[in-house]
């Protein structure tokens, strides 16, 4: 479960400005605030049922967005050559200059 709420949560923050303001809304509240649906349902006078497909339609276009833009894999592939880079680095395999360029590279994440 927490697994899953990282991962919505990652792609809620590299797509959130392709959601509806009520998709972003619902989301920001549910996994961002920990509110729960009965708390966003009494905040906006609906159903706990509709806050909680609105949810569940949301994630899935969330993946939907991934899968076609892959903004998250990437985001992780970086991360990963990251930590190599830098396991290089301090066992002196790779020159002192190449480590700046790990630290410009890390200050865009």
């Amino acid at each position: 479960m927490l697994e899953k709420t990282t991962r919505v949560n990652y792609l809620f923050d590299f797509y959130q400005t392709l959601l509806t303001p009520k998709q972003s809304s619902y989301m920001s509240l549910y996994y961002l605030d920990d509110y729960s649906l009965g708390e966003i349902a009494d905040e906006y006078n609906v159903s706990r049922q509709a806050v909680y497909d609105n949810i569940k339609r949301t994630e899935a276009m969330l993946e939907e967005y991934e899968e076609k833009l892959l903004l998250f894999y990437k985001f992780q592939e970086r991360q990963k050559i990251l930590v190599q880079l830098k396991l290089m680095i301090e066992s002196n395999e790779l020159p002192k200059k190449l480590e700046e360029v790990v630290e410009s590279l890390e200050k865009l994440e």
